[in-house]
């Protein structure tokens, strides 16, 4: 039975103590263990199920959120990012195949995290199929065997956990595909140095959205904050050159490395980005959300007389930038204007 109580208790977190008195073959091995322990979500509104999973992984160093909904679920695995979801199919709103698929189409739950689905029932074929259809790891029916479920969610989460070291030191933004930080870091590097051996101009520019947020309600704001970021990486692959850099510095934030480029070309880019925006407006809630976007750059007609390396450069254009979102202005501001309002 689906018990009342349970389903209207809030959630609770469980951090489970690191180490174990099971034997060794059942628990990740000092060397396998991370900085921190590894969080796993379940969602079950039978209490004594839940129970008994949570049982044989808080004694093994993992810690445990507790979801009685799958609503909570989705809430919980959007916010916390868990490493490893487990389901029970047969939740009082929200079926466990219902909210795995759910779980794989939303593009803030990561795409390889392990989701478990779990029934108290004798499961068909057919669910075991709809399971993994909905892109579940795994499914199994209770009572379970503990041991043999232990060594799979070892195995599972040493996997998420890996693909999430190898995006880490990645060069791309997942959001975007375009450069992250690190990759524009590298990429200056390799542009400021082919700058340097033909003495080519450089530029670098670092470019926002400049939105009013008292124009729209909070939960429109959250949602055109990602869409801007989303449409704003598409307009920056249309724009830019073959041989530029594009890539995005921070939450909303992009910079654009472009060699051969002085301070007019630098500004020609701006112009150019805008009027792309303009004729490819954002559509959002059934309404087109206009877009004005304010930029910072710097600029070096021969970057064998630079003062500053390129990964220098890109930093000052972005503090440019800065300078104006501080001052709630909008348009173009290169980094020798701010540097001069500042020593004034």
């Amino acid at each position: 039975m689906h018990g009342s109580a349970a389903r209207s208790r809030p959630l609770v977190t469980g951090v489970a103590p690191a180490r174990s008195s099971r034997p060794s073959n059942l628990t990740m091995s000092d060397a396998e263990l991370p900085t921190r322990p590894p969080v796993v979500l379940i969602a079950n509104d039978q209490e004594w199920s839940a129970r008994s999973i949570e049982s044989i992984l808080g004694p093994s160093g993992y810690a445990v959120l507790r979801a009685y909904t799958g609503q909570q679920a989705l809430d919980l695995a959007r916010s916390t990012q868990p490493d490893l979801v487990i389901l029970d199919e047969r939740m009082s709103d929200i079926r466990g195949t219902d909210v795995c698929r759910l779980l794989r189409d939303d593009p803030r739950f990561g795409a390889h995290t392990p989701v478990l689905i779990t029934t108290a029932d004798s499961a068909d074929r057919d669910q075991v199929l709809a399971a993994y259809g909905a892109g579940a790891w795994d499914f199994f029916a209770l009572p379970f065997d503990g041991e043999a479920l232990l060594l799979k969610i070892g195995t599972y989460v040493r996997a998420k956990r890996e693909v999430d070291r190898v995006r880490d030191q990645s060069l791309l933004d997942e959001l975007t595909g375009l450069y992250n930080m690190r990759g524009l870091a590298r990429r200056a590097r390799e542009i400021g140095a082919e700058a340097f051996r033909h003495r080519n101009a450089l530029a670098c520019v670092a470019i926002a959205a400049d939105q009013e947020p008292a124009a729209y309600s909070p939960a429109v704001m959250e949602e055109l904050a990602e869409r801007v970021v989303e449409h704003l990486g598409r307009v920056m692959r249309r724009v830019g050159r073959g041989s530029d850099a594009i890539g995005r510095m921070g939450q909303t934030e992009f910079a654009i490395i472009a060699p051969a480029t002085e301070t007019d070309g630098a500004m020609r880019l701006v112009e150019r980005l805008q009027r792309v925006v303009d004729d490819t407006p954002l559509h959002l809630g059934g309404e087109s959300r206009p877009i004005r976007i304010r930029a910072g750059y710097c600029a070096v007609p021969d970057y064998t007389e630079s003062s500053v390396d390129a990964v220098e450069m890109l930093l000052r254009a972005a503090s440019a930038l800065r300078t104006l979102r501080t001052e709630g202005r909008g348009g173009v501001r290169s980094y020798d204007e701010v540097s001069v309002s500042i020593g004034r």
